[in-house]
């Protein structure tokens, strides 16, 4: 039974696990926007990481949902492994695993800005397979399928390039989640021709990537659902992605930081010098 939902997913079928997501999303996550009391508000590891009860509810309804999709699956969620970080363990294991950020910009959900969203992504041995991206608040669905491409609303992503001479827009992590070292590095994009800028929702910024709005993404930090879904969504909507070390961004974990995403391998090659302080 998981061979063969593997193999529908690769084949586009990806129709039963949307439903799955906008079903949580509109269950759990849009009746508390702009509803929510400070009590449903907790931070985590400081005022720029907050859960709410939207997270939570939202992560449930999501692992019992697609796990019932597919039987012998795992789920490595963001408030799961808060709980038990034990969990993301199941990243190098056999099963298949559901990769769920519940709302992806909890700050932005808080303070009633629609830019967050429900990440959710496929793999399996490190390999991302599909990945859902789910703006409710802004109506917007983006679906990417190894090797089959991405789409927004049903449309396909193209990232394409940036013009000869345009000025790069890259959102870039808060200073808050970088060390010494990755802030050096990230200076180095504090140059001509680039206009760094704090992210909001990775998801989003992601999104944005892949369908041209935005040149590149750099971040120092590597939680598999802030990543999984969107580098997947850019990578089939024509993009590149590299570490630090110049190598593709593991999942799994180990990975040297910065890594940027960008629309094109042009792109991404220059901004990694720019990383590399080169």
């Amino acid at each position: 039974m998981s061979e063969q939902f593997l193999d529908l997913v690769l084949a586009g079928r990806t129709t039963d696990v949307e439903e799955a997501v906008r079903k949580a999303a509109a269950t759990e996550i849009m009746p508390r926007f702009r509803q929510l009391a400070a009590d449903d508000i907790v931070e985590k590891n400081g005022p720029h990481d907050l859960v709410t009860v939207a997270d939570r509810a939202a992560e449930a309804h999501l692992t019992a949902s697609l796990t019932a999709l597919l039987p012998g699956s795992v789920v490595v969620g963001e408030e799961a492994v808060h709980a038990d970080p034990a969990v993301y363990d199941a990243l190098r294991g056999d099963a298949p695993v559901w990769i769920v950020d519940p709302v992806d910009g909890t700050r932005q959900f808080v303070h009633g800005d629609p830019g967050f969203c429900t990440l959710v992504a496929l793999a399996r041995h490190g390999e991302l397979l599909a990945s859902w991206t789910y703006a409710p608040a802004l109506d917007e669905f983006a679906v990417a399928v190894r090797g089959r491409g991405a789409t927004l609303n049903g449309q396909p992503l193209h990232a394409g390039s940036p013009a000869p001479g345009e000025v790069l827009e890259v959102a870039t992590s808060h200073p808050d989640y970088t060390t010494p070292d990755q802030k050096r590095a990230l200076l180095g994009l504090v140059t001509e021709g680039v206009a760094p800028r704090p992210c909001g929702s990775a998801g989003l910024e992601y999104l944005a990537v892949a369908r041209g709005a935005l040149s590149a993404t750099a971040f120092s930090w590597e939680y598999a659902w802030d990543h999984a879904a969107g580098l997947l969504l850019v990578t089939e909507a024509g993009g590149a992605h590299t570490t630090l070390a110049g190598e593709p961004f593991r999942i799994t974990g180990g990975n040297a930081l910065p890594f940027t995403a960008a629309r094109d391998a042009a792109t991404a090659d220059r901004i990694l010098t720019l990383l590399r302080g080169q």
